[in-house]
């Protein structure tokens, strides 16, 4: 009996060459933004020939799709550290602890930055970009849960993918003045994030006696 093709996973070699094309586009996305890739410059920084970088990503859209969805995993593991149930008071203590670990993936990644906040109008990175924003607003909506009864919510409209998605904007307009997100415009982007939960969640949300275990 013929068994079933399965897919095999890059070899350690290819895995090794992998990171260093993309920890080579991180680095020239810090310094020169999306404008300043290009398969040649990253094939430079990388060290290796540039049919190399083609072999793994047929495009700079591809290369910049992968740079996202590494982003988006440091946004996802955030997520899914620990809260201190304890500590919570009410459904805002939540969404500050969630927000301020997002800010500081912003603060200390130059390359998210760039990818999530800059106006680089690839039609391919945004596209990428607003599916895992629905994937980070279900695993949000499934923490705030967690800690929190929360009330029947839209099924037609994702609330925590647009509060994220409404909150990044206040980012994205300070990355455009100033380059980095200041602490005002940080404390205006999670106002933004509360504002717009404050619509669907009560004020005086209860807290669970103990948080839920979900599968997710």
């Amino acid at each position: 009996m013929t068994r079933p093709a399965t897919a095999r996973k890059p070899r350690a070699s290819s895995q090794a060459r992998i990171a260093g094309i993309l920890a080579a586009a991180r680095e020239l996305l810090a310094e020169a933004g999306v404008g300043g890739l290009s398969i040649y410059s990253v094939a430079e920084r990388a060290e290796m020939p540039p049919s190399s970088v083609y072999h793994f990503f047929a495009s700079v859209p591809a290369l910049l799709e992968a740079l996202t969805a590494d982003v988006h995993a440091a946004f996802r593991a955030c997520l899914q550290e620990p809260i201190d149930h304890a500590s919570l008071h009410d459904w805002r203590d939540l969404s500050h602890i969630v927000e301020e670990r997002m800010l500081a993936i912003y603060a200390a990644d130059a390359a998210a930055r760039q990818l999530i906040l800059a106006q680089h109008g690839l039609t391919e990175v945004t596209q990428a970009d607003r599916q895992h924003d629905l994937e980070l607003g279900r695993l949000m909506h499934i923490l705030f849960d967690r800690h929190f009864p929360l009330p029947p919510l839209p099924e037609e409209v994702d609330v925590f993918a647009l509060a994220m998605e409404l909150g990044d904007r206040v980012y994205a307009r300070s990355v455009q003045l100033h380059g980095t997100i200041t602490p005002r415009m940080a404390e205006e982007g999670m106002r933004v994030f509360d504002a717009y939960l404050a619509l669907y969640l009560p004020p005086h949300l209860p807290k669970r006696a103990q948080p839920i275990v979900s599968v997710e």
